[in-house]
Protein backbone atom coordinates (compact mmCIF):
# COMPACT_ATOMS: atom_id res chain seq x y z
CA UNK A 1 0.00 0.00 0.00
CA UNK A 2 2.76 2.79 0.86
CA UNK A 3 4.49 1.91 -2.24
CA UNK A 4 1.32 2.57 -3.99
CA UNK A 5 0.77 5.63 -2.72
CA UNK A 6 4.25 6.83 -3.46
CA UNK A 7 3.96 5.32 -7.21
CA UNK A 8 0.84 7.87 -7.38
CA UNK A 9 2.98 10.59 -6.41
CA UNK A 10 5.56 10.16 -8.35
CA UNK A 11 3.17 9.87 -11.74
CA UNK A 12 2.92 13.41 -12.78
CA UNK A 13 6.65 13.77 -13.24
CA UNK A 14 7.31 10.27 -14.76
CA UNK A 15 4.71 11.00 -17.35
CA UNK A 16 6.18 14.07 -18.56
CA UNK A 17 8.98 11.74 -19.24
CA UNK A 18 6.60 9.80 -21.65
CA UNK A 19 5.32 12.22 -23.88
CA UNK A 20 6.65 11.78 -27.37
CA UNK A 21 8.16 8.57 -26.72
CA UNK A 22 7.21 6.91 -29.67
CA UNK A 23 10.60 5.78 -31.65
CA UNK A 24 10.98 8.13 -34.80
CA UNK A 25 9.83 5.20 -37.85
CA UNK A 26 12.51 5.26 -40.69
CA UNK A 27 11.06 5.75 -44.11
CA UNK A 28 9.78 2.81 -46.03
CA UNK A 29 11.36 0.68 -43.19
CA UNK A 30 8.78 -2.04 -41.56
CA UNK A 31 10.11 -1.90 -38.35
CA UNK A 32 7.20 -2.99 -36.07
CA UNK A 33 6.58 -6.76 -37.25
CA UNK A 34 2.91 -7.85 -37.22
CA UNK A 35 2.04 -9.63 -33.68
CA UNK A 36 -0.29 -12.73 -35.48
CA UNK A 37 -2.11 -12.89 -31.80
CA UNK A 38 -1.65 -11.19 -28.26
CA UNK A 39 -0.54 -12.98 -24.93
CA UNK A 40 -3.64 -14.44 -24.01
CA UNK A 41 -2.92 -16.75 -20.76
CA UNK A 42 -6.19 -18.31 -18.90
CA UNK A 43 -3.95 -19.75 -16.01
CA UNK A 44 -5.08 -18.24 -12.77
CA UNK A 45 -1.42 -17.30 -10.32
CA UNK A 46 -3.40 -20.58 -8.01
CA UNK A 47 -3.71 -23.04 -10.84
CA UNK A 48 0.43 -22.03 -11.59
CA UNK A 49 1.25 -22.76 -7.99
CA UNK A 50 -0.46 -25.79 -8.67
CA UNK A 51 0.79 -27.00 -11.83
CA UNK A 52 3.79 -25.83 -10.96
CA UNK A 53 4.03 -27.07 -7.56
CA UNK A 54 7.55 -28.06 -5.70
CA UNK A 55 9.43 -31.24 -6.68
CA UNK A 56 11.28 -33.45 -3.99
CA UNK A 57 14.81 -32.36 -4.21
CA UNK A 58 13.87 -28.96 -5.46
CA UNK A 59 16.22 -26.40 -3.22
CA UNK A 60 14.65 -23.77 -1.47
CA UNK A 61 16.77 -20.84 -2.07
CA UNK A 62 17.85 -21.27 -5.77
CA UNK A 63 16.07 -18.09 -7.26
CA UNK A 64 15.50 -14.71 -5.28
CA UNK A 65 12.44 -12.33 -5.84
CA UNK A 66 12.12 -8.53 -5.53
CA UNK A 67 10.44 -6.32 -5.68
CA UNK A 68 10.81 -2.15 -5.69
CA UNK A 69 7.90 0.18 -6.63
CA UNK A 70 6.75 -1.10 -9.64
CA UNK A 71 10.19 -3.33 -10.73
CA UNK A 72 9.44 -7.08 -10.27
CA UNK A 73 13.18 -9.24 -10.69
CA UNK A 74 14.36 -12.43 -10.46
CA UNK A 75 17.43 -13.44 -9.59
CA UNK A 76 19.15 -16.63 -10.33
CA UNK A 77 20.96 -17.84 -7.10
CA UNK A 78 23.26 -20.78 -8.20
CA UNK A 79 26.32 -18.99 -8.71
CA UNK A 80 28.87 -21.82 -7.91
CA UNK A 81 27.12 -23.78 -10.64
CA UNK A 82 27.12 -20.46 -12.62
CA UNK A 83 22.98 -20.16 -12.34
CA UNK A 84 22.61 -23.40 -14.25
CA UNK A 85 18.97 -24.03 -15.23
CA UNK A 86 16.92 -26.89 -14.19
CA UNK A 87 13.61 -27.61 -13.19
CA UNK A 88 13.31 -26.72 -9.42
CA UNK A 89 13.75 -22.90 -11.08
CA UNK A 90 11.63 -23.16 -13.47
CA UNK A 91 9.09 -24.23 -11.02
CA UNK A 92 9.78 -21.16 -8.97
CA UNK A 93 10.00 -18.48 -12.02
CA UNK A 94 6.86 -19.51 -13.97
CA UNK A 95 4.26 -18.63 -11.42
CA UNK A 96 6.12 -15.58 -10.22
CA UNK A 97 5.58 -14.27 -14.31
CA UNK A 98 2.15 -15.24 -14.27
CA UNK A 99 1.20 -13.58 -10.83
CA UNK A 100 3.14 -10.25 -12.92
CA UNK A 101 1.02 -10.51 -16.24
CA UNK A 102 -2.10 -9.87 -14.20
CA UNK A 103 -0.68 -7.66 -11.84
CA UNK A 104 -1.24 -3.62 -12.02
CA UNK A 105 1.57 -3.06 -9.84
CA UNK A 106 4.08 -4.80 -11.86
CA UNK A 107 5.45 -2.25 -14.24
CA UNK A 108 9.43 -3.57 -15.46
CA UNK A 109 10.73 -7.38 -14.96
CA UNK A 110 14.47 -8.07 -14.52
CA UNK A 111 16.26 -11.07 -14.82
CA UNK A 112 19.20 -11.48 -13.36
CA UNK A 113 21.56 -13.93 -12.33
CA UNK A 114 23.82 -13.84 -8.96
CA UNK A 115 27.62 -13.62 -8.58
CA UNK A 116 29.95 -11.73 -11.09
CA UNK A 117 30.78 -14.98 -13.33
CA UNK A 118 27.85 -15.69 -14.85
CA UNK A 119 24.20 -14.76 -15.61
CA UNK A 120 23.08 -18.31 -16.49
CA UNK A 121 25.62 -20.76 -17.85
CA UNK A 122 22.84 -23.20 -19.80
CA UNK A 123 20.79 -26.04 -18.85
CA UNK A 124 21.71 -28.54 -15.85
CA UNK A 125 22.74 -31.32 -18.41
CA UNK A 126 24.68 -33.20 -16.71
CA UNK A 127 21.50 -34.25 -14.66
CA UNK A 128 19.86 -35.17 -18.07
CA UNK A 129 22.66 -36.82 -19.18
CA UNK A 130 22.43 -39.30 -16.30
CA UNK A 131 18.44 -39.80 -16.10
CA UNK A 132 19.18 -40.73 -19.89
CA UNK A 133 21.24 -43.71 -19.27
CA UNK A 134 18.29 -44.89 -17.06
CA UNK A 135 16.34 -46.30 -20.02
CA UNK A 136 13.01 -45.31 -21.75
CA UNK A 137 11.74 -43.82 -18.15
CA UNK A 138 14.73 -41.27 -17.74
CA UNK A 139 14.71 -40.12 -21.34
CA UNK A 140 11.43 -39.29 -21.11
CA UNK A 141 12.04 -37.29 -17.63
CA UNK A 142 14.45 -35.25 -19.54
CA UNK A 143 12.02 -34.72 -22.10
CA UNK A 144 9.78 -33.53 -19.85
CA UNK A 145 12.18 -30.90 -18.81
CA UNK A 146 12.78 -29.20 -21.43
CA UNK A 147 8.69 -28.92 -22.66
CA UNK A 148 9.14 -27.27 -19.00
CA UNK A 149 11.93 -25.02 -20.04
CA UNK A 150 10.25 -24.58 -23.33
CA UNK A 151 6.65 -23.65 -22.43
CA UNK A 152 8.62 -21.08 -19.99
CA UNK A 153 10.87 -19.30 -23.16
CA UNK A 154 7.64 -18.67 -24.76
CA UNK A 155 5.83 -17.36 -21.79
CA UNK A 156 9.11 -14.67 -22.18
CA UNK A 157 8.94 -14.45 -25.62
CA UNK A 158 5.41 -13.20 -25.51
CA UNK A 159 5.34 -11.45 -22.20
CA UNK A 160 2.71 -8.85 -21.83
CA UNK A 161 5.38 -6.64 -19.82
CA UNK A 162 8.31 -4.62 -20.35
CA UNK A 163 10.67 -7.46 -19.50
CA UNK A 164 14.60 -6.65 -19.30
CA UNK A 165 17.54 -9.50 -19.59
CA UNK A 166 20.46 -8.06 -17.71
CA UNK A 167 23.27 -10.70 -19.73
CA UNK A 168 25.69 -10.41 -17.02
CA UNK A 169 28.16 -12.60 -17.71
CA UNK A 170 28.39 -16.35 -19.15
CA UNK A 171 24.80 -16.21 -21.17
CA UNK A 172 24.46 -19.92 -22.53
CA UNK A 173 21.99 -22.40 -24.00
CA UNK A 174 19.51 -21.98 -21.22
CA UNK A 175 20.45 -18.92 -20.35
CA UNK A 176 19.85 -17.68 -24.04
CA UNK A 177 16.34 -18.95 -23.72
CA UNK A 178 15.79 -16.80 -20.46
CA UNK A 179 17.50 -13.89 -22.91
CA UNK A 180 17.18 -13.62 -25.98
CA UNK A 181 13.99 -13.11 -26.40
CA UNK A 182 13.28 -10.04 -24.58
CA UNK A 183 12.70 -7.03 -25.89
CA UNK A 184 15.39 -5.34 -23.94
CA UNK A 185 18.88 -7.33 -23.33
CA UNK A 186 22.10 -5.76 -22.16
CA UNK A 187 25.52 -7.14 -22.29
CA UNK A 188 28.28 -5.98 -19.90
CA UNK A 189 31.81 -6.47 -20.26
CA UNK A 190 31.30 -9.82 -18.64
CA UNK A 191 29.27 -11.20 -21.02
CA UNK A 192 30.28 -14.30 -22.97
CA UNK A 193 27.51 -15.79 -25.42
CA UNK A 194 27.57 -18.80 -26.97
CA UNK A 195 24.75 -21.70 -27.73
CA UNK A 196 27.10 -24.85 -27.58
CA UNK A 197 25.36 -26.96 -27.84
CA UNK A 198 26.91 -28.90 -31.19
CA UNK A 199 29.59 -29.34 -28.68
CA UNK A 200 27.39 -32.09 -26.43
CA UNK A 201 25.43 -33.62 -29.14
CA UNK A 202 22.34 -31.28 -28.94
CA UNK A 203 21.53 -28.71 -31.29
CA UNK A 204 20.81 -24.86 -30.39
CA UNK A 205 17.69 -24.77 -29.05
CA UNK A 206 15.72 -22.60 -26.38
CA UNK A 207 14.03 -20.63 -29.50
CA UNK A 208 17.62 -21.26 -31.34
CA UNK A 209 15.30 -22.22 -34.69
CA UNK A 210 14.17 -18.76 -34.27
CA UNK A 211 16.65 -15.89 -33.58
CA UNK A 212 19.36 -17.53 -34.45
CA UNK A 213 17.86 -17.61 -38.64
CA UNK A 214 16.91 -14.22 -38.13
CA UNK A 215 20.63 -12.80 -37.40
CA UNK A 216 22.24 -11.05 -40.58
CA UNK A 217 23.69 -12.92 -43.22
CA UNK A 218 25.26 -16.55 -42.59
CA UNK A 219 26.29 -15.36 -38.85
CA UNK A 220 23.26 -17.47 -37.24
CA UNK A 221 24.64 -20.51 -38.90
CA UNK A 222 27.97 -19.87 -38.18
CA UNK A 223 27.30 -19.76 -34.76
CA UNK A 224 25.24 -22.48 -34.48
CA UNK A 225 27.24 -25.08 -36.20
CA UNK A 226 30.44 -23.77 -34.71
CA UNK A 227 29.21 -22.93 -31.41
CA UNK A 228 31.46 -19.97 -31.61
CA UNK A 229 31.74 -17.47 -28.50
CA UNK A 230 30.98 -14.08 -28.79
CA UNK A 231 31.72 -11.33 -25.95
CA UNK A 232 32.07 -8.46 -24.10
CA UNK A 233 30.58 -5.40 -26.53
CA UNK A 234 30.33 -7.78 -29.61
CA UNK A 235 27.81 -8.87 -28.24
CA UNK A 236 26.09 -6.12 -28.63
CA UNK A 237 28.14 -5.07 -31.95
CA UNK A 238 26.25 -8.21 -33.32
CA UNK A 239 22.64 -7.45 -32.38
CA UNK A 240 22.44 -10.37 -29.55
CA UNK A 241 21.87 -7.81 -26.86
CA UNK A 242 20.07 -4.39 -27.48
CA UNK A 243 22.32 -2.56 -25.48
CA UNK A 244 25.92 -2.41 -23.59
CA UNK A 245 26.74 -1.02 -20.25
CA UNK A 246 29.50 -1.47 -17.81
CA UNK A 247 28.36 -4.12 -15.15
CA UNK A 248 28.91 -1.79 -12.33
CA UNK A 249 26.17 0.23 -13.59
CA UNK A 250 23.22 -2.16 -13.22
CA UNK A 251 22.51 -1.64 -9.50
CA UNK A 252 22.01 1.92 -9.93
CA UNK A 253 19.65 1.11 -13.42
CA UNK A 254 17.50 -0.69 -11.74
CA UNK A 255 16.96 1.92 -8.76
CA UNK A 256 15.97 3.86 -11.55
CA UNK A 257 14.08 1.18 -13.30
CA UNK A 258 11.49 0.82 -10.39
CA UNK A 259 10.84 4.70 -10.56
CA UNK A 260 9.00 4.85 -13.75
CA UNK A 261 5.66 4.75 -14.03
CA UNK A 262 3.28 4.36 -16.71
CA UNK A 263 -0.17 5.51 -17.72
CA UNK A 264 -2.85 3.28 -17.70
CA UNK A 265 -2.93 3.87 -21.85
CA UNK A 266 0.46 3.30 -22.66
CA UNK A 267 1.12 0.43 -25.02
CA UNK A 268 3.66 -2.04 -24.85
CA UNK A 269 6.16 -0.01 -27.56
CA UNK A 270 5.31 3.21 -25.12
CA UNK A 271 6.46 1.64 -22.00
CA UNK A 272 9.88 0.15 -24.04
CA UNK A 273 10.47 3.21 -25.66
CA UNK A 274 10.31 5.06 -21.77
CA UNK A 275 12.83 1.84 -20.64
CA UNK A 276 15.19 2.05 -23.84
CA UNK A 277 15.86 5.58 -23.47
CA UNK A 278 15.89 4.87 -19.52
CA UNK A 279 18.83 2.68 -19.83
CA UNK A 280 20.68 4.92 -22.57
CA UNK A 281 21.11 7.75 -19.66
CA UNK A 282 23.63 4.85 -17.81
CA UNK A 283 25.46 4.18 -21.16
CA UNK A 284 29.07 5.46 -20.21
CA UNK A 285 30.94 4.17 -24.17
CA UNK A 286 32.24 1.29 -26.03
CA UNK A 287 35.32 0.11 -25.30
CA UNK A 288 38.27 1.25 -27.58
CA UNK A 289 40.11 -1.78 -27.14
CA UNK A 290 37.32 -4.21 -28.42
CA UNK A 291 37.44 -4.25 -32.17
CA UNK A 292 34.50 -5.72 -33.41
CA UNK A 293 34.61 -9.67 -34.03
CA UNK A 294 32.09 -10.48 -36.92
CA UNK A 295 32.90 -7.48 -39.13
CA UNK A 296 35.27 -6.58 -42.05
CA UNK A 297 36.73 -9.81 -44.12
CA UNK A 298 35.42 -12.34 -41.22
CA UNK A 299 31.97 -11.20 -41.73
CA UNK A 300 32.89 -11.31 -45.46
CA UNK A 301 34.19 -15.52 -45.41
CA UNK A 302 31.45 -15.70 -42.52
CA UNK A 303 28.38 -15.15 -45.61
CA UNK A 304 30.57 -16.79 -48.52
CA UNK A 305 31.17 -20.03 -46.50
CA UNK A 306 28.01 -20.80 -44.49
CA UNK A 307 25.85 -19.42 -46.80
CA UNK A 308 25.44 -23.29 -48.03
CA UNK A 309 22.70 -25.77 -47.68
CA UNK A 310 24.90 -28.62 -47.02
CA UNK A 311 27.47 -29.45 -44.52
CA UNK A 312 30.11 -30.97 -47.37
CA UNK A 313 29.68 -27.30 -49.25
CA UNK A 314 30.20 -25.69 -46.43
CA UNK A 315 33.33 -27.61 -45.44
CA UNK A 316 34.50 -27.18 -48.93
CA UNK A 317 34.12 -23.31 -49.21
CA UNK A 318 36.01 -23.43 -45.89
CA UNK A 319 38.87 -25.19 -47.29
CA UNK A 320 39.00 -23.15 -50.33
CA UNK A 321 39.77 -19.79 -48.24
CA UNK A 322 42.50 -21.85 -46.64
CA UNK A 323 44.31 -21.73 -49.69
CA UNK A 324 42.75 -19.04 -51.35
CA UNK A 325 45.64 -16.52 -51.92
CA UNK A 326 43.27 -13.87 -52.48
CA UNK A 327 42.67 -14.18 -48.72
CA UNK A 328 44.65 -12.21 -46.11
CA UNK A 329 46.14 -14.11 -43.45
CA UNK A 330 44.19 -13.67 -40.91
CA UNK A 331 41.24 -14.83 -42.86
CA UNK A 332 43.02 -18.15 -44.37
CA UNK A 333 43.82 -18.97 -39.73
CA UNK A 334 39.98 -18.28 -39.51
CA UNK A 335 38.92 -20.93 -42.15
CA UNK A 336 41.57 -23.39 -40.75
CA UNK A 337 40.45 -23.11 -37.16
CA UNK A 338 36.73 -23.08 -38.28
CA UNK A 339 37.21 -26.41 -40.20
CA UNK A 340 39.19 -27.51 -36.73
CA UNK A 341 35.69 -26.61 -34.75
CA UNK A 342 33.48 -28.27 -36.80
CA UNK A 343 35.39 -31.69 -36.87
CA UNK A 344 35.23 -31.57 -33.00
CA UNK A 345 31.64 -31.01 -33.13
CA UNK A 346 28.65 -34.13 -32.82
CA UNK A 347 28.40 -34.80 -36.71
CA UNK A 348 24.79 -35.45 -35.66
CA UNK A 349 24.38 -31.92 -34.73
CA UNK A 350 26.05 -30.33 -36.94
CA UNK A 351 24.14 -31.87 -39.69
CA UNK A 352 20.71 -31.65 -37.77
CA UNK A 353 21.50 -27.75 -36.77
CA UNK A 354 22.26 -26.37 -40.95
CA UNK A 355 18.76 -28.22 -41.64
CA UNK A 356 17.12 -26.07 -38.01
CA UNK A 357 18.67 -22.99 -39.93
CA UNK A 358 17.07 -23.15 -42.92
CA UNK A 359 13.66 -24.56 -41.91
CA UNK A 360 13.36 -22.47 -38.77
CA UNK A 361 13.30 -19.42 -40.64
CA UNK A 362 9.78 -20.19 -41.84
CA UNK A 363 8.65 -21.17 -38.30
CA UNK A 364 6.41 -18.79 -35.67
CA UNK A 365 7.80 -18.63 -32.40
CA UNK A 366 5.19 -21.16 -31.24
CA UNK A 367 5.69 -23.29 -34.09
CA UNK A 368 9.57 -23.31 -32.33
CA UNK A 369 8.92 -24.24 -29.72
CA UNK A 370 6.78 -27.22 -30.71
CA UNK A 371 9.36 -28.70 -32.74
CA UNK A 372 12.40 -27.96 -30.55
CA UNK A 373 10.79 -30.23 -28.15
CA UNK A 374 10.12 -32.86 -31.25
CA UNK A 375 14.01 -32.52 -32.03
CA UNK A 376 15.09 -32.48 -28.44
CA UNK A 377 13.40 -36.14 -27.41
CA UNK A 378 15.16 -37.68 -30.29
CA UNK A 379 18.33 -36.51 -29.36
CA UNK A 380 17.24 -37.66 -25.43
CA UNK A 381 16.90 -41.37 -27.12
CA UNK A 382 20.45 -41.18 -28.88
CA UNK A 383 23.40 -41.88 -28.21
CA UNK A 384 25.39 -38.63 -28.72
CA UNK A 385 24.01 -36.00 -26.55
CA UNK A 386 24.45 -38.25 -23.24
CA UNK A 387 28.06 -39.21 -24.91
CA UNK A 388 28.81 -35.57 -25.13
CA UNK A 389 27.39 -34.48 -21.94
CA UNK A 390 29.60 -37.30 -20.03
CA UNK A 391 32.33 -37.18 -21.49
CA UNK A 392 32.98 -33.22 -21.29
CA UNK A 393 31.20 -32.22 -17.89
CA UNK A 394 30.45 -35.34 -15.99
CA UNK A 395 33.80 -37.40 -16.45
CA UNK A 396 37.32 -36.25 -14.45
CA UNK A 397 39.40 -35.76 -16.58
CA UNK A 398 37.39 -34.56 -19.24
CA UNK A 399 37.83 -36.75 -22.62
CA UNK A 400 36.99 -36.10 -26.07
CA UNK A 401 33.88 -37.70 -26.99
CA UNK A 402 33.28 -40.87 -29.21
CA UNK A 403 30.41 -39.49 -31.76
CA UNK A 404 28.10 -41.82 -33.60
CA UNK A 405 28.76 -41.38 -36.91
CA UNK A 406 32.20 -41.07 -35.38
CA UNK A 407 33.39 -37.95 -38.10
CA UNK A 408 31.75 -35.90 -40.49
CA UNK A 409 33.66 -37.58 -43.48
CA UNK A 410 31.98 -41.09 -42.19
CA UNK A 411 28.40 -39.87 -43.30
CA UNK A 412 28.34 -40.99 -46.91
CA UNK A 413 27.47 -38.61 -49.37
CA UNK A 414 23.50 -37.87 -50.36
CA UNK A 415 22.54 -39.31 -46.30
CA UNK A 416 20.21 -37.52 -44.91
CA UNK A 417 21.05 -37.59 -41.00
CA UNK A 418 18.57 -35.41 -40.11
CA UNK A 419 15.83 -36.12 -41.49
CA UNK A 420 14.14 -37.99 -38.68
CA UNK A 421 15.05 -35.12 -36.21
CA UNK A 422 12.10 -33.19 -37.75
CA UNK A 423 9.33 -36.02 -37.70
CA UNK A 424 9.01 -37.05 -34.46
CA UNK A 425 5.66 -38.86 -33.80
CA UNK A 426 6.51 -40.09 -30.54
CA UNK A 427 6.49 -36.84 -28.72
CA UNK A 428 3.18 -35.28 -27.23
CA UNK A 429 2.92 -31.96 -28.49
CA UNK A 430 4.14 -28.90 -26.12
CA UNK A 431 1.55 -27.43 -24.24
CA UNK A 432 1.70 -24.03 -23.86
CA UNK A 433 1.01 -21.85 -21.26
CA UNK A 434 0.13 -18.58 -23.75
CA UNK A 435 -2.04 -20.28 -25.81
CA UNK A 436 -2.85 -18.24 -29.14
CA UNK A 437 0.44 -15.89 -28.34
CA UNK A 438 2.44 -16.15 -31.60
CA UNK A 439 4.26 -13.92 -34.29
CA UNK A 440 6.92 -14.57 -37.06
CA UNK A 441 8.69 -11.70 -36.35
CA UNK A 442 10.32 -10.35 -33.05
CA UNK A 443 7.22 -7.14 -32.73
CA UNK A 444 9.76 -4.57 -30.80
CA UNK A 445 13.09 -5.25 -32.87
CA UNK A 446 12.98 -1.33 -33.30
CA UNK A 447 14.85 -1.27 -30.05
CA UNK A 448 18.12 -3.31 -31.30
CA UNK A 449 20.82 -2.21 -33.12
CA UNK A 450 19.44 -1.20 -36.69
CA UNK A 451 19.93 -4.13 -39.27
CA UNK A 452 21.65 -4.63 -42.52
CA UNK A 453 18.19 -4.78 -43.90
CA UNK A 454 17.42 -1.71 -42.71
CA UNK A 455 20.45 0.14 -44.03
CA UNK A 456 20.03 -1.44 -47.35
CA UNK A 457 16.16 -0.33 -47.47
CA UNK A 458 18.04 3.22 -46.97
CA UNK A 459 20.76 2.74 -49.52
CA UNK A 460 18.30 1.07 -52.23
CA UNK A 461 15.75 4.49 -51.45
CA UNK A 462 18.02 6.53 -52.70
CA UNK A 463 17.11 8.86 -49.59
CA UNK A 464 20.91 9.35 -48.91
CA UNK A 465 24.17 9.76 -51.78
CA UNK A 466 27.24 8.52 -49.58
CA UNK A 467 27.93 6.34 -46.75
CA UNK A 468 28.51 8.94 -44.42
CA UNK A 469 24.84 10.49 -44.99
CA UNK A 470 23.38 7.11 -44.33
CA UNK A 471 25.35 7.25 -41.20
CA UNK A 472 24.34 9.97 -39.20
CA UNK A 473 20.78 9.43 -40.77
CA UNK A 474 20.34 6.36 -38.64
CA UNK A 475 21.95 8.21 -35.77
CA UNK A 476 19.60 10.63 -35.74
CA UNK A 477 16.52 7.94 -36.37
CA UNK A 478 18.12 6.61 -33.20
CA UNK A 479 18.25 9.83 -30.76
CA UNK A 480 21.96 9.07 -31.00
CA UNK A 481 21.89 5.53 -29.41
CA UNK A 482 25.32 4.50 -28.10
CA UNK A 483 26.84 2.13 -31.00
CA UNK A 484 24.42 3.06 -33.99
CA UNK A 485 27.38 4.59 -35.70
CA UNK A 486 29.56 2.22 -34.94
CA UNK A 487 27.30 -0.55 -36.51
CA UNK A 488 26.46 1.47 -39.77
CA UNK A 489 29.31 2.63 -40.64
CA UNK A 490 30.82 -0.57 -40.83
CA UNK A 491 27.93 -2.02 -42.84
CA UNK A 492 27.80 0.37 -45.05
CA UNK A 493 32.17 0.36 -46.06
CA UNK A 494 31.41 -3.81 -46.01
CA UNK A 495 28.17 -3.71 -47.93
CA UNK A 496 28.25 -0.78 -50.07
CA UNK A 497 30.33 0.41 -53.18
CA UNK A 498 30.05 4.08 -54.24
CA UNK A 499 29.15 4.97 -57.61
CA UNK A 500 27.85 7.93 -59.47
CA UNK A 501 24.90 10.05 -58.09
CA UNK A 502 24.55 7.61 -54.65
CA UNK A 503 25.39 4.45 -53.50
CA UNK A 504 25.19 0.71 -54.67
CA UNK A 505 24.49 -1.98 -52.59
CA UNK A 506 26.43 -4.89 -52.72
CA UNK A 507 25.28 -8.41 -52.47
Amino acid sequence: MFAHAIARRAFPAASNACRGCTRPILAKMPLRAKILTSQISTMSSQEALDRFRPQPGDEPEDVLFHSLYGLRSVELNRPSKLNALDGSMIRKIFPRLIEWSKSDMANVVVMKGAGDRAFCAGGDVAALARWNKEGPEGQQRSTDYFALEYQLDHFIATFNKPYIAFMDGITMGGGVGLSMHAPLRIATERTVFAMPETTIGLFPDVGGSFFLPRMPGAVGTYLALTSERVKGANVFYSGIATHYLHSTSLPALESRLAELRFRDADDMRTRLATIDRTIEEFCTGLPHDEPMQLAGKIRRAIDRCFRFDSVPEILAALEAETTNQHRDAATRAWARATLESLHKRSPTSVHVTLRQMRSGRRWSIAETFRRELQMAARFMREHDFTEGVTARLIEKPARDPVWEPASLEAIPAGTNIAAGHFSNKNTEPLELVSQGADYTEYPFGEFGVPTEEQVEQVVAGGQVASREGVVEFFVRSREGKQGVREIVKEIVERKTREKKGGLEWVY
